[in-house]
Formats: structure tokens, C-alpha cells, sequence
């Protein structure tokens, strides 16, 4: 049977590896996103001073929470940190250091008296398709051009029942409706086990730095391994990107890479999971993807 007693010394040292808490550290946290995942996580707030009584490092609050809480508080935090830190390894394809590291967690979950989750079996239809029909593409990259020509308001609306079925034609559920609001759409959805917002703009200029300073600060409003996918179907002004800057955890993409997407019959998780590498090799948030492919 599970333990569900006190955390041991042994316990708290694996914690301390797992989470690279040498030196005071949380993982890759500062204090605001510390505060920010416990708060969005457990609805606790980390910053009561209750929890620094043993010093105010993030390490020293987080082993003083852990000795403190009950056992299943304890495991949900410890579960929440891992998920968060093999959310952050994939996006930033970093290799485990820890041998064995998955299942050493898993082993101190049971001793804490909490589960290890059962081991998920893919089935034809849980995997985001490799191909999209070409024919199915092509309608949907003609649809895009008809859309073009029609008038800002019916634009907006034609735009959002569009985006709703490219998502739908690549297998990819949106974790919320996308939904009008001015001249654009905004949504969420999952690709690849990360969350991503979505911002869709048809508006005649192109975008530029103010646009895209304000959608990133809705991505830092969220939790730290929230993603941003910025679509404007007039694309962006070079002037606005370099303004922007580098390093962001957004991404771009405009009209013209769309209909190349379609023409061409590109799976969208294809094209993102291309874009997003890009994006952490040069730091630009914009590649094109007929430069991605040499189309």
C-alpha cells in the first residue's frame, strides 16, 4: 500500500533533482511565473509569507509547501510540476538529464500515496493526420480567395466558418469556439500537447508592431507554456516584426501562407511544427512557408 505519510529527506532530494532546484531555482520559473502556475494550478498563492518561514527562494517556499501540505495537495503540485516541465522539455526539445527520471517520479508519486496514470494505447483516430485530402485542400484554398473579395463584414464572419473547418479538415478540435470580436477572431487550440492561443485578423493593412506587442501580452497573461499563433491575411510590416522582436512565443503566419498551405495540400500541424522550430533557431516569429518548404 502507498505511503501517505510525511515527505522523507530521500523524497525531497529527488524533488530537488527533478526540478533543478539548486541555487534557490524552480525549473526555468521567476517569481511571477512561480506565482502564476501555483495560483492558475492549486489556487494557492505562493507568496503568503507563511511559506517563506524557511527563506524566500522559490526552492525553499516550494520544499516548505511540500513538508506542509496535505498528501494529496502534495501530489497534485508534484504532478503540476511535471507536467509543466515535460511540457517545456518538448517545446524547447531539451534531452532528459535524469536517468530514468519518468519513472523515478512516478515511483515517489506512489509512495506519496497518489497514482501513476495508465499507459495510453494510440488508436487510428487519436493521431493528427500525416495528409490532408488534396481535394478537400484545394476547396478550402479556393474558399479562402473567394473570401478575399468580399466586403469587411462578411469577411469576418466567412473568416471564422473557414478557420473552423481547416482545423476541422486536419483533425485538430479547438479547445474553444473561435469567436468574433471587431476585425478578428480569437480561439484556442492543442497541437503536439501544447496549448496555443489564436489571433485572426482580415483588416486591409498589414499588421504591425502595436498588434503584435498586445497579443503577446495576452500569451504572458496565461500560463508559461501557452503558445500564440498570430494569422493576419494581409500580412505583416517588416518595420513591425523587427519592432517586435525576437524570442517570443509567438508565431505567424499571413494569407499567402495559407494558400500556399492548401495549394500544396501541407498538413497545418506540418507547417506549424516547421514554423515553430524556426522560430527557436533564429528567433524570428515570421518565416514564410514557401521559404520553409522551397515551394
Amino acid at each position: 500500500m502507498a505511503s501517505s505519510g510525511p515527505i522523507r529527506m530521500i523524497d525531497m532530494r529527488l524533488i530537488d533533482d527533478l526540478f533543478g532546484m539548486g541555487g534557490g531555482y524552480v525549473l526555468d520559473f521567476s517569481d511571477r511565473t512561480f506565482a502564476a502556475f501555483f495560483a492558475e494550478e492549486l489556487r494557492i498563492n505562493i507568496d503568503d509569507p507563511r511559506y517563506a518561514a524557511e527563506g524566500t527562494s522559490k526552492a525553499k517556499r516550494l520544499r516548505y509547501f511540500l513538508k506542509t501540505s496535505d498528501s494529496s495537495l502534495r501530489v497534485r503540485t508534484l504532478v503540476a510540476l511535471w507536467e509543466y516541465k515535460e511540457a517545456s522539455r518538448r517545446r524547447n526539445r531539451v534531452e532528459e538529464q535524469i536517468p530514468d527520471a519518468e519513472a523515478e517520479f512516478w515511483s515517489l508519486i506512489e509512495r506519496l500515496g497518489g497514482k501513476r496514470p495508465p499507459v495510453k494505447r494510440p488508436t487510428s483516430n487519436s493521431q493528427t493526420p500525416t495528409k490532408i485530402d488534396l481535394s478537400r485542400s484545394h476547396a478550402l484554398r479556393d474558399k479562402l480567395i473567394q473570401i478575399s473579395r468580399l466586403d469587411p463584414q462578411a469577411r469576418g464572419y466567412a473568416y471564422e466558418r473557414f478557420l473552423k473547418e481547416l482545423f476541422d479538415a486536419n483533425g485538430l478540435a479547438a479547445r474553444s469556439s473561435f469567436r468574433l470580436v471587431g476585425e478578428q477572431i480569437d480561439g484556442s487550440f492543442e497541437l503536439s500537447g501544447e496549448t496555443y492561443l489564436l489571433e485572426a485578423k482580415w483588416k486591409g493593412l498589414p499588421i504591425g508592431a502595436a498588434d503584435l506587442r498586445a497579443f503577446n501580452g495576452k500569451i504572458e497573461e496565461k500560463a508559461a507554456w501557452s503558445r500564440g499563433l498570430f494569422v493576419s491575411d494581409s500580412g505583416f510590416t517588416d518595420e513591425g516584426l523587427e519592432a517586435f522582436g525576437r524570442g517570443k512565443r509567438v508565431v505567424c503566419m499571413d494569407g499567402l501562407d495559407l494558400h500556399d498551405m492548401l495549394d500544396r495540400g501541407l498538413p497545418f500541424a506540418d507547417v506549424m511544427a516547421k514554423k515553430v522550430r524556426r522560430a527557436a533557431e533564429t528567433g524570428k516569429p515570421f518565416i514564410r512557408v514557401r521559404d520553409l518548404y522551397v515551394l
